[in-house]
């Protein structure tokens, strides 16, 4: 992946990440501050029931008080103090006084709990209440379950005593806690209120009392109540349709929890702002992607132009162009980079110029020592022949003429010996230029094999195997420079065979033009002789110029291919020579014109 591609996913991904980490910190504190709302909202409106159940309570308060001092409460008292009264005589007083007072519910007890008159149950007079007496004392006002010949009611009461009398005597007043009562409150649009009378083990939905017609979700908050009730604290749940109802336990006089008080509210609104939030950031991520796409554009295009320059300049380096320069178009850390590649280009130019310098006086002193060497073995058998015709003449005339002839075929033969090394030391500086002609490779590594068959038998059976690649295209070059040169390479690895072994020719087919691969199994290099192994004069055999692994890398330099050598001690070595197509070399056709005879 391109430097240019990852600045640009790296970007479009900060731009992503910012938004979405900005999105989710948005809707976290937005539901943290809903949660809130809801939570001191839901607590206002218990705040308004508890202030609503005191001041109902009050008014109760005051009109049992007022029931309590009336004379047939004195009168029922009174008869109380003389003995076991007939209960029948005050069967409709309670009804009397609670239609006086106002009051829903009303019933006289005595301190035993039993019940003397009732204005809802009449009926119930003689029985025993056993609500009083776990009660008596308790003068604010309290919710309890009334039984009621229809079945039972939450209802809000208050017990006053009738102090007239011997005995004591008690009257238990109140009213209703219905649909009316939570019609009094004063409840948000968005939220809901609703009573459970917790007269029943198992939920049941005709317990439940809303402010206004049927409770639409009764059966999904039986477990919210059943959670309330059995831990006796408050409890919430998010329920399906956009709804958190929270479960608030109300005390009877007992302990027990006679009523859970239900109050809901809704999330719509919430969810409205976490959409809008939610859209708001789609298209926020998708302008940033966008915006982050074309800002690191130009900031990739600013960064990786230079580096792409560099790029360019460090391959036309590899492929030897060192003249390569880069523009410093900034002062940053990228102009200091190309400023220094530039400085290393110059280096490199300047320590080459030196290089090659050191090359030719090092050639040049090979040269001459290689030459003091190759004329110093013939010249002094010639100093010797001379000097020994110089004694002889002063000797005698006819020993001279003996010396004389035998002298001279030794003259002739060491100067024909110094024709011979000036014949192979101009050879080698007389190289042809190549005369690049279609060529197949294939064939030509053929024609090498069939030459040195009969050395192969000569040199302890050495077998000679063929690699070659059909897919091999033709290429330009010298027929004849190329088959010298794999002569010479075949040849050394006969040498280096005295004993037999395995010679491998290999072609292959590479991008660009062929390699060619010449093998062998015999006595391998040492790292050393690899390193001069093209140096000019230099050779590891007895008998040698060491010219010929020099023509070899000659011919293939002309031919714009490299050769190198890949070898172990008693391993063997493998040349190869990497040679381009060339095709360009070759000289165009000359025209054909027709002839055209006049009429």
């Amino acid at each position: 992946m391109s430097f240019r591609r990852k600045l640009l996913i790296f970007f479009a991904l900060t731009a992503f990440l910012s938004v979405a980490t900005v999105t989710w910190f948005v809707i976290s504190v937005t539901r943290k501050s809903f949660e809130q709302i809801n939570n001191d909202q839901a607590a206002a409106l218990v705040a308004q029931f508890r202030r609503e159940f005191d001041r109902k309570g009050e008014d109760i308060a005051r009109r049992v008080q007022a029931a309590a001092s009336t004379e047939t409460a004195t009168r029922i008292a009174l008869a109380l103090g003389r003995g076991t009264p007939d209960y029948r005589k005050f069967i409709h007083d309670a009804h009397d006084l609670a239609e006086n007072q106002q009051l829903d519910f009303l019933e006289i007890i005595d301190a035993e709990g039993t019940i003397l008159s009732s204005a809802q149950s009449p009926a119930r007079f003689g029985y025993k209440d056993t609500f009083l007496p776990a009660s008596l004392g308790v003068t604010q006002p309290i919710l309890r379950q009334e039984e009621l010949p229809s079945g039972s009611v939450l209802a809000l009461e208050v017990i006053r005593s009738v102090d007239n009398g011997e005995k004591p005597l008690f009257m238990i007043g109140g009213g209703p806690v219905d649909s009316k009562f939570l019609a009094s409150l004063d409840v948000p649009t968005d939220m809901s209120a609703a009573l459970y009378q917790n007269s029943s083990k198992e939920f049941s939905p005709a317990l439940l009392v809303a402010r206004s017609g049927n409770f639409p979700t009764a059966e999904k908050i039986s477990g919210l109540v059943d959670r309330a009730r059995g831990a006796h604290q408050n409890a919430s749940v998010a329920l399906e349709g956009n709804q958190i109802w929270h479960a608030i336990p109300l005390d009877g006089a007992d302990g027990s929890i006679p009523a859970i008080l239900l109050i809901g509210s809704s999330r719509q609104p919430y969810l409205e702002l976490r959409q809008h939030i939610t859209s708001v950031a789609v298209l926020a991520a998708t302008a940033g992607v966008i915006l982050a796409i074309l800002f690191s554009s130009l900031i990739a295009r600013s960064v990786t132009r230079p580096i792409e320059q560099l790029e360019a300049a460090a391959r036309e380096v590899s492929l030897g162009n060192w003249h390569t320069q880069v523009p410093v178009t900034s002062s940053d850390e990228l102009g200091a980079l190309a400023e220094s590649f530039n400085q290393m280009t110059s280096e490199l130019l300047s320590q080459r110029d030196r290089l090659i310098q050191a090359e030719r006086v090092a050639a040049w002193r090979e040269l001459a020592r290689r030459l003091a060497h190759e004329l110093k073995n013939p010249l002094f058998p010639l100093q010797l022949t001379v000097e020994n015709l110089l004694r002889a003449k002063q000797r005698s005339p006819q020993e001279f003429e003996e010396v004389f002839a035998e002298s001279s075929t030794t003259l002739l033969a060491e100067v024909s010996n110094l024709k011979n090394i000036i014949s192979r030391f101009g050879e080698f500086s007389r190289m042809p230029q190549p005369n690049f002609q279609l060529l197949d490779v294939n064939n030509l590594m053929r024609e090498v094999a069939r030459l040195f068959q009969a050395q192969f038998a000569e040199r302890g059976e050495v077998q000679c195997e063929m690699k070659l690649d059909d897919s091999v295209p033709q290429i330009a070059a010298d027929p004849d420079l190329l088959h010298r040169a794999l002569a010479n390479l075949v040849l050394n690895a006969i040498d280096a065979m005295p004993s037999g072994g395995r010679l491998r020719l290999t072609t292959q087919k590479q991008a660009g033009g062929v390699q060619l691969e010449i093998s062998d199994s015999g006595t391998g290099l040492t790292s050393e002789e690899r390193d001069r192994l093209f140096t000019p004069y230099y050779t590891s055999k007895a008998h040698g110029t060491g010219l010929g692994l020099a023509i070899v890398q000659s011919i293939v330099s002309d031919h714009q291919g490299k050769i190198e050598v890949q070898s172990q001690p008693g391993r063997g070595s493998t040349f190869q020579i990497e040679l381009p197509a060339n095709l360009d070399k070759l000289q165009p056709e000359p025209a054909r014109h027709s002839a055209t005879t006049p009429g």
